[in-house]
């Protein structure tokens, strides 16, 4: 059974049997971790850095940024979480999927495209739209150009 919303509890360690619709926030080993939002039951782990994911914290909820892609589950799922309640995203086709893990890559690296040119052409078969990368880019570098 999917998850509508979340609780969230801060621990030292997590525990070795995990509630669903529980998001466990180890600031200790800078991770949260929960059962995934679909009901599945595969442990999603967010590691919190600068250059992964971040989270907002105001006292009684707690919003997760960027988004989460489970891209290696059979599932699939992509969702955000934000105040605590599952908003659900499309799911990404495998070019997509690929397009942002090469971005992540760049990214935790310092860099915005790669040194042979932009990541994705129109002569490259697994082109996307301009509109999906540069949402991405936007999302990834927290701009707020275009939004």
């Amino acid at each position: 059974m999917s998850v509508a919303k979340f609780e969230f509890k801060f621990v030292e360690t997590v525990p070795e049997k995990m509630e669903a619709g529980l998001l466990y926030v180890a600031l200790k080993f800078n991770t949260m971790i929960h059962l995934c939002a679909c009901g599945c039951g595969n442990e999603v782990v967010t590691p919190l850095s600068p250059k992964d994911w971040s989270f907002n914290y105001n006292g009684k909820s707690i919003s997760i940024s960027p988004s989460i892609g489970n891209w290696s589950f059979p599932c699939r799922s992509h969702y955000f979480i934000r105040r605590n309640g599952v908003d659900w995203a499309s799911d990404w086709t495998d070019e997509q999927v690929q397009s942002g893990r090469e971005l992540d890559l760049l990214r935790k690296r310092g860099k915005t495209e790669p040194e042979s040119g932009p990541l994705l052409t129109s002569n490259n078969p697994t082109h996307v739209k301009p509109g999906f990368i540069k949402r991405i880019f936007n999302r990834i570098f927290k701009t707020s150009e275009d939004k």
